[in-house]
């Protein structure tokens, strides 16, 4: 059974890294437990599914991943400026802290820091890896349908 391809229905083992294109890991499973999800469980971004499907168990490959792929271009629309008053007063505001914003829907929005001065405080809601691209290196470990025994 290791000759199944990976596609839609299939439970995927698998070893996977992460990585800027100066080679700095972002996140990586090689040196701790393999993760195993199912192709379209949400998981993993259906983008990066894309780059599996055919794969299997045994194969191993490095993709470059371009922003439209990964996690999208940098929005400028999505740098938004609000006053100090906005936020409590001993909450610390300085470049980099992320702070998490509830949306209309009140679902939550993480936004970080980007600028302060003044009054003025600048926060991104773009993901942070967005405008990057990516080296998606991946080892598929094993393959199998979905509802198979373990």
């Amino acid at each position: 059974m290791k000759e199944l391809p990976i596609d839609k229905g299939t439970r995927v083992t698998l070893h996977f890294a992460l990585k800027f294109s100066d080679g700095e890991v972002i996140d990586s499973t090689f040196e701790k437990e393999p993760a195993t999800l199912e192709i379209g469980d949400e998981n993993l971004p259906e983008n990066f599914e894309a780059y599996l499907m055919g794969m299997k168990a045994g194969d191993r490959d490095s993709y470059e991943v371009p922003p439209e792929k990964a996690f999208g271009q940098h929005n400028p629309n999505n740098v938004q400026t609000f006053k100090r008053s906005e936020f409590s007063a001993d909450m610390v505001l300085e470049k980099g802290v992320m702070i998490s914003f509830a949306d209309a829907r009140q679902s939550e929005l993480p936004g970080v820091v980007s600028h302060v001065e003044g009054d003025q405080v600048e926060v991104d809601f773009n993901h942070p890896l967005a405008g990057r691209t990516l080296t998606f290196e991946v080892e598929i470990i094993d393959v199998e349908p979905v509802g198979a025994a373990h």
